[in-house]
């Protein structure tokens, strides 16, 4: 992605459906335009590692964002497309299925480290650019109660490994060697180093 010029500014549009994210970027003062985003299919491929699973994700969902830009937005337009997975050795934690399934996933991270890869990616109609977060997590022992007790909070419903660690879910965690924002959704360190190649500035003022 070549770099543009200072006194041009292009227009970010965020494929992606996840308040978070649009949270982060609003957060370094990156204004963006959250796109209608439809959703692609995330089944991992048989011989795909969950690094390359992430990133092929992310830059999907940026591809499939930009595919959806009228012919006015294209004018000097870039596309965010963010993925996050959590990951337990080489087992791909997705969302739960159900209050089981979440269950089963906390109990399963209970007292382990896990990997959680979060991969950014900026498209502008050229060749996709992309950047990956790995961040080490390891949770407490949890007790079953306390599963139980979170679990029936909802919060754990929609979240990749059943947690949320920008909410209650951060009284789950023992220790964090890594990107804080990526396991929240959006490696911020990798999102400006794309943005800055892009030409898009942070620490704008928010409209």
């Amino acid at each position: 992605m070549m770099a543009v010029p200072s006194l041009y500014s292009p227009s970010l549009y965020l494929a992606s459906a996840s308040p978070r994210r649009a949270q982060l970027l609003h957060q370094i003062g990156v204004p963006h335009t959250v796109l209608a985003f439809p959703g692609i299919d995330e089944t991992p491929r048989s011989d795909e590692s969950p690094a390359l699973y992430v990133q092929r994700m992310a830059q999907e969902k940026a591809c499939a964002g930009y595919a959806m830009l009228t012919p006015q937005q294209v004018a000097g337009a870039v596309v965010l497309g963010a993925d996050t997975a959590v990951v337990l050795g080489d087992i791909i934690m997705g969302k739960p299925a159900d209050d089981d399934d979440a269950v089963a996933m906390l109990t399963q991270l209970s007292g382990a480290t896990h990997q959680v890869l979060s991969a950014v990616c900026l498209h502008d109609g050229n060749t996709p650019v992309v950047q990956l977060s790995t961040t080490q997590v390891q949770f407490r022992t949890l007790g079953r109660a306390e599963i139980d007790a979170y679990v029936a909070s909802g919060e754990p419903r929609g979240k990749a490994g059943a947690y949320a660690i920008q909410g209650f879910g951060a009284v789950l965690v023992a220790n964090l060697h890594g990107s804080y924002s990526g396991v929240v959704g959006l490696p911020l360190t990798e999102t400006r180093q794309l943005l800055n190649e892009a030409g898009i500035t942070v620490w704008r003022a928010h409209a």
